[in-house]
């Protein structure tokens, strides 16, 4: 996958639509690895230097400055993400998709990445709403997935996938859809070290630096407790997307060694300055769940802590889908 962040961890979860809490990702604290994942997994934190933009990374690389993040193109690498349902309504639906090749066929051969050859993303323009789902694949290639999107406005569809062709890389290409109706557009969460989500609380340390690998440190608790029993999900104890405001660029996320709690650690570069949404997926008591939080690059991810904050609003939802989980 190509990613202009290269993050690595062990891992804890966002806010909630589809059927759990909040959620997305990558995988955080690879299970029954010792080592870090290899570059067919969901490793592209950062481009080795000959890999082109939607190709897999170097683990122990900074990203180049001029290295696009995923997710900005709708095609590369000579595959494209046709999404059928461009226009969904307000609420619950089914989203068609397909990924084609040069020629305009839909491609069928997949290499399975963390139990899953394809992952899908969708989240609105303003980054309050979060959906990681697991689309199914039809024989002709048509993937299909139910939805739950809770407001009308600008959306962004992301496909995080490996195609099963000799020398294919893995890519992330984004596509825009559109929820008609009225839209009023809502600011993003105030940066607040603490997100809570379904009785857990999250707290992230450590820095998002541009264009330097930085630490960020996720620790995960419930009722005062730490957590350290944490479920394998997608083949890790967590997964982390991070989303750029703006343009959304799809910063990807890739786990350090780590066992199942409470703490969870990345090893993250930022493409550029800005600010940035990170969805943190992890898995407890059987159920996903994801944590956000807002950070700009360059500050500490954890400012000041003020008693009571959140870092996610009663507006913001993410879910989990039937499948696995998705957000909302």
């Amino acid at each position: 996958m190509n990613t202009g962040v290269k993050i690595t961890a062990f891992a804890a979860a966002l806010a909630a639509t589809f059927g759990t809490a909040y959620g997305v990702g990558k995988g955080v604290g690879p299970v029954d690895e010792p080592k870090k994942a290899e570059h067919g997994e969901h490793a592209a934190a950062t481009p080795e230097p000959s890999a082109s933009a939607g190709g897999h990374a170097g683990h122990d690389e900074a990203a180049p400055a001029a290295e696009q993040p995923g997710g900005l193109q709708v095609s590369d690498g000579g595959y494209t993400l046709a999404l059928e349902t461009p226009a969904p309504p307000v609420g619950r639906s089914t989203l068609k998709f397909s990924i084609q090749d040069t020629a305009g066929k839909k491609v069928t051969a997949f290499t399975t990445e963390h139990g899953k050859e394809l992952h899908f993303i969708v989240a609105s323009r303003d980054l309050t709403v979060f959906r990681h789902l697991h689309p199914e694949k039809a024989p002709d290639g048509t993937w299909t997935v139910e939805a739950d999107l809770p407001a009308a406005g600008g959306y962004k569809a992301f496909a995080d996938f490996k195609p099963a062709a000799k020398g294919a890389e893995g890519l992330t290409l984004g596509v825009d859809l559109g929820v008609p109706g009225a839209y009023t557009p809502q600011p993003l969460p105030a940066a607040a070290p603490t997100a809570s989500v379904d009785g857990y609380q999250v707290r992230l340390g450590g820095t998002l630096d541009p264009g330097k690998a930085g630490e960020l440190r996720l620790t995960v608790s419930k009722g005062g407790k730490p957590v350290t029993d944490l479920e394998p999900y997608l083949g890790a104890y967590g997964h982390l997307v991070a989303l750029r405001q703006g343009d959304l660029a799809y910063l990807h996320v890739h786990p350090n060694e780590g066992g199942p709690g409470p703490d969870v650690s990345f090893t993250a570069t930022a493409p550029s300055g800005g600010t940035y949404r990170l969805f943190l997926d992890f898995q407890h008591e059987g159920k996903v769940r994801t944590a956000a939080f807002t950070v700009k690059a360059g500050a500490p991810a954890a400012p000041a802590a003020t008693p009571g904050t959140s870092a996610a609003t009663p507006s913001e939802t993410a879910e989990h889908d039937a499948g696995g989980h998705s957000h909302g």
